[in-house]
């Protein structure tokens, strides 16, 4: 099975816009005319990891060919490991030799021992150098072992030997929500030399999935400064994913200023960014393409959109816009296009009023013809999967309810363990309970008694960094069951519908995952042809902090792939919900579920079903909300915007948009 093969580019994430390669340079300048630093959209961020690697060795044969020592500035994160790929790949299959390559790093903790499994020393030579010919004295990795009396000395010698390398070649950047570019926080100075830091809250958040929690970050860290950065000859910035579309819209379009300190690179001679599409959504040229160029105003989903928006801007809703108001805000080529806002404005308000059922199984014996989901059959096979153990219920609980009430045969599938997000405290609880339980009904039983030391001992002596053993990952992914089942139990899903896939490439035991492999997708690919589904919802969270949620989607997309000649698919529809951080903008919204206050007060007692998630849950992300609150909040703030719009008002709202492997 091909995993590297390209899957179809349907996105519902891109619903709705009219982002288009530019021409020619005309054409180039029309469409980012907003835009302070050249900025290249790509279709995902295989395809820019893959142009900047080329970029690099390209700038490495140079300068060998010039009998020359080519110098890198490289950064750590997730958004260089695909660059650091490629570049692997080239050595490997192309003969690209980094002998003459010195490299800089950008940052590190502080303090952070070398051996430390959260040390960038650790995750240059695990993702890059260990693959590589590169000579380990051309390798410059600021230090976070050093005493505090050694570090500012450390820190001028860094940059000495930056300048005695002859100056940075290429300097290759990621950016951090807060706008840092290294570890450069708001209100780093333009002037600024290698030196020590204090880590911003929000840095700190994002950190903490990978420390195991917030108090665990480190407080400090050393990173090179933004003279150093600015003095590269080139600079290319990588920004993929939605977590990022605020800041680089600040800092593509925005003033340049301290508190955004990527915005410098605007003052830079030869920088550039390359971001993915989800990257992207907020520039002014991919989010409102009509003021920047003339539309295609046939997709219905654009025309939505830009409706949207100007309901948005006018404080109006839908039904009350005038002509005045498409003029006055940049789309009169809208209004000459459809005639009239009366006209419009009808169109739009039945357009998103058909997106309102509270049949998401669909309605027996009724006309669906403006329905989003068919009537036949009257009860449907329908597979919901979560990719950890609760977020069916946290993203799509009262939709679930009302499918398993409308007497749908419903499945829920489980695709990975989840056991990483369980606490060593509570997994503690547990096994000190069962022993005692146990205990009790069977007084000396040694094997009992020699499991609960060994465990008991390895919690209490690991140590940071220590992957669990494979009897306390047991340990915790049962608890994720059994609270998954409990959850499914109170939603009134029968037992033998649950189910625990357990894919292969999460069972690492650590933050960071394996890719998606073929055994995976062959798991998935025959639970959905044993079950034959009418239905699939599956989480279209592209920003979850872990990255797991979009591998569990390629998982099943690539799955369908594979399985779209069987019969059975040909009436298997796909519907993509969001996970805890996002929800589907309204203008892509295909289905809308309202939510009754009793059916959102059940939706709350199955989340409650997951109580190592309420308490003192791992990896929250950067919102300090518990799930529950953030799904209820979500669920409001939707029926709100559909209430602002002109509908009916309701007490909350589950979103969907269909896909179309």
């Amino acid at each position: 099975m091909n995993l590297r093969k390209k899957l179809p580019s349907n996105n519902p994430l891109f619903f709705g816009t009219t982002y288009h390669k530019p021409k020619n340079m005309a054409h180039q300048d029309v469409l980012t005319k907003y835009e302070k630093i050249p900025t290249v959209i790509f279709d995902d961020s295989d395809e820019a990891s893959r142009v900047a690697a080329r970029e690099i060795a390209s700038e490495i044969r140079e300068k060998v060919n010039q009998g020359e020592m080519c110098v890198l500035g490289l950064p750590t994160g997730s958004s260089p490991i695909g660059v650091y790929a490629e570049l692997i790949r080239m050595h490997r299959e192309e003969g690209l030799s980094f002998r003459q390559v010195i490299t800089f790093n950008l940052d590190e903790f502080y303090p952070m021992g070398q051996a430390s499994v959260h040390s960038y020393h650790q995750y240059m030579y695990k993702h890059f150098f260990n693959q590589i010919d590169i000579l380990p004295e051309n390798v410059y990795i600021p230090r976070g072992d050093l005493s505090l009396n050694e570090v500012y000395q450390f820190c001028r010698d860094f940059d000495k030997k930056i300048v005695d390398a002859g100056g940075i070649d290429i300097q290759l950047l990621g950016i951090g929500r807060t706008g840092h570019i290294g570890f450069n926080e708001p209100g780093s100075q333009l002037n600024s030399k290698t030196r020590m830091i204090v880590l911003d809250t929000i840095t700190k958040q994002d950190a903490a999935r990978g420390f195991g929690g917030m108090t665990k970050v480190p407080q400090r860290a050393i990173t090179m400064g933004i003279d150093n950065i600015m003095k590269a000859r080139k600079v290319i910035l990588l920004g993929f994913g939605e977590a990022k579309t605020s800041i680089l819209q600040k800092t593509i379009e925005g003033p340049v200023t301290e508190q955004v300190p990527a915005s410098y690179l605007q003052q830079h001679p030869n920088a550039k960014i390359y971001l993915d599409m989800a990257a992207a959504m907020q520039l002014t040229r991919v989010k409102t393409p009509w003021l920047v160029d003339t539309c295609d105003w046939s997709s219905k989903q654009l025309v939505r959109k830009a409706v949207v928006w100007l309901c948005q801007q006018t404080g109006k809703s839908i039904l009350k816009l005038t002509n005045n108001d498409y003029t006055n805000n940049g789309l009169s080529d809208l209004i000459s296009d459809k005639g009239s806002a009366y006209a419009l404005n009808i169109r739009v308000f039945n357009d998103l009023q058909h997106t309102i059922t509270g049949w998401p199984g669909g309605k027996p014996n009724a006309d669906d013809s403006n329905r989003p989901e068919r009537k036949y059959p009257p009860q449907k096979r329908v597979v919901i999967f979560s990719p950890h153990p609760d977020d069916d219920v946290i993203s799509m609980g009262g939709t679930l309810i009302r499918l398993v009430e409308q007497g749908h045969e419903v499945h829920v599938a489980y695709q990975v363990s989840g056991n990483i997000a369980v606490s060593d405290e509570y997994a503690n609880r547990f096994i000190s309970f069962h022993n005692l339980y146990t205990n009790f009904y069977d007084p000396g039983n040694k094997r009992q008694a020699e499991q609960y030391e060994k465990t008991i001992s390895f919690l209490k002596n690991k140590k940071e960094g220590d992957i669990d053993l494979p009897d306390v990952r047991m340990l915790k992914g049962l608890i994720r069951r059994m609270e998954a089942k409990a959850a499914c139990r109170f939603a009134g899903v029968k037992s033998e519908n649950v189910h625990f896939l357990d894919l292969p490439f999460y069972e690492t035991g650590e933050v960071q995952k394996k890719p998606l492999g073929s055994e995976d997708v062959e798991m998935v690919k025959d639970f959905l042809r044993e079950i034959q589904p009418h239905q699939i919802f599956a989480a279209g969270d592209l920003s979850d902090p872990h990255g797991t949620h979009r591998v569990c989607l390629d998982a099943i997309l690539y799955a369908m792939e594979e399985i779209k000649e069987d019969s059975w698919m040909q009436e298997c529809w796909l519907w993509l919900y969001r996970g805890a951080w996002h929800e589907w903008d309204i203008d892509q919204i295909e289905m809308a579920v309202p939510i009754s206050p009793e059916e959102l007060y059940k939706k709350r007692e199955a989340i409650f079903r997951h109580q190592s998630q309420k308490e003192g849950a791992m990896y929250m992300g950067d919102d300090a909300r518990e799930f529950w609150q953030r799904a209820e909040d979500r669920n409001h703030a939707t029926a709100e915007l559909y209430n602002k719009l002109g509908m009916a008002e309701y007490e909350a709202m589950e979103a969907f948009v269909r896909y179309f492997p």
